[in-house]
């Protein structure tokens, strides 16, 4: 059982059937401090509960009569082969919720062949966790069909989510060390110039953290540690953050970075921003408004998805397109699919399942993994290559989808230069 959690009050995993079951779970063990860090939002936290009511608008067009006896969920993200579409979206301070923290997420991926970002806020280096994923550090015994199941998914892709530190130095030296340790892309955090205000964590002492270094953060060197706003996490290890970083800055990060090693935009909200990305040539990016943990009433990210198709449909055939946010059944991963993205990022939930180490995540994922291939068979599908918009009907929430790429608003044309000066 999990030292960081109550274990009377942890109900067995084998109970817990839907990933809302793990959100129980962890309300009732998570220590009060790690459930405010993972369960907080932005001020009154409408875009966190918006990401994931807005799936449920959309509404699924099933097809009968086919043949489904047989459906694969593998594909590819960013030229890697995966088994599912599904990939471990960057989560910052993994031991406050289990000991082994990223090390057990990296162990879940490769066990289950999917994708895994590792964050500059991990509680461990990127190479510790790279050599959990390589398979250089021992891993929990599995059975003998899950160890031949997991060589021939071999290494899953691994992928590097980059705060810049306001001294560029320290940023070049972590890419460094990301590249030696064979990451695949680096995810550049485009929507949290500074961080969001989060109340809940904010409430809570910082020094109530739970399975944190006395030295920082390993990778910024960040300590915990209450100041006059509060004792926010999230806020408090994010002081480093350079908020002067610029669409000019991705030229320096190419610099930084071999050939092979892509570059996505993590953070895109606006159909504007989409082609400005594609125009400077990175390689993906991820529709993402930080899980609503950066700026409250930002655009659930299904509805920017759904902005990119009426505005700018040629960034699909430019880029590789990503998202995440309010993630919680199949059938959302299935919808995200049918509008053209490569790959669905789970965050919060994955450290939902951390509380149960590796097996909780690995758990988690594959709930998601069966409901999704419950619904492509629904919808009368067999294969990834086969999901289309057509197997969506959006009528519900068309009328929140802005229609044009430029920054004007339909009718209000004001600009502060109208204003009549007082003498």
């Amino acid at each position: 059982m999990n030292p960081h959690h109550c274990p009377s009050s942890q109900p067995p995993l084998h109970t817990l059937l839907s990933t809302h079951d793990f959100l129980s779970a962890a309300a009732s063990s998570f220590p009060p401090k790690t459930h405010a860090f993972v369960t907080s939002a932005a001020t009154d936290c409408h875009t966190h509960r918006s990401n994931s009511h807005t799936y449920s608008l959309i509404t699924l067009r099933p097809r009968i009569l086919r043949d489904v006896s047989r459906v694969s969920i593998s594909t590819r993200i960013l030229g890697h082969p995966v088994s599912s579409p599904i990939f471990a979206a960057a989560t910052s301070l993994g031991t406050t919720v289990h000991p082994d923290g990223e090390k057990a997420i990296g162990r879940a991926c490769k066990r289950l062949g999917v994708g895994m970002t590792i964050s500059t806020s991990a509680s461990f280096s990127v190479d510790e966790i790279a050599r959990v994923v390589r398979g250089c550090e021992t891993v929990t015994e599995g059975t003998e069909e899950e160890e031949e199941k997991e060589e021939e998914k071999g290494i899953p892709p691994l992928w590097f989510q980059l705060y810049v530190d306001k001294d560029r130095s320290k940023s070049e030296k972590l890419l460094k060390q990301a590249v030696e340790a064979g990451v695949k892309a680096v995810f550049l955090t485009v929507d949290a110039p500074v961080p969001g205000k989060r109340e809940a964590d904010e409430r809570i002492s910082a020094e109530e953290a739970v399975g944190l270094s006395s030295s920082g953060v390993p990778m910024t060197g960040e300590r915990a540690e209450n100041d006059k706003s509060g004792g926010g996490l999230g806020r408090i290890t994010g002081k480093f953050l350079d908020a002067s970083v610029s669409w000019g800055d991705i030229a320096w990060l190419r610099r930084c970075l071999p050939d092979e090693v892509k570059i996505v935009l993590k953070g895109v909200q606006t159909a504007a921003d989409a082609v400005r990305a594609m125009e400077a040539g990175v390689e993906g990016i991820v529709v993402s408004n930080h899980g609503g943990r950066s700026l409250d009433t930002a655009p659930a990210t299904i509805l920017v998805l759904l902005e990119l198709h009426r505005c700018c449909p040629q960034v699909f055939d430019k880029m590789e397109v990503l998202i995440d946010g309010g993630v919680m059944r199949g059938t959302d991963v299935f919808k995200a699919l049918c509008l053209g993205t490569s790959g669905v990022g789970i965050g919060r939930g994955i450290l939902y399942g951390l509380g149960y180490g590796e097996e909780g995540v690995r758990r988690y994922v594959q709930i998601l993994n069966d409901e999704l291939e419950t619904t492509m068979k629904m919808c009368g599908i067999t294969s990834l290559d086969q999901v289309h918009p057509g197997l969506l009907n959006t009528r519900a929430v068309d009328h929140l989808v802005p229609e044009t790429v430029e920054e004007e608003h339909p009718y209000a044309k004001w600009r502060p230069s109208m204003r009549k000066k007082v003498s």
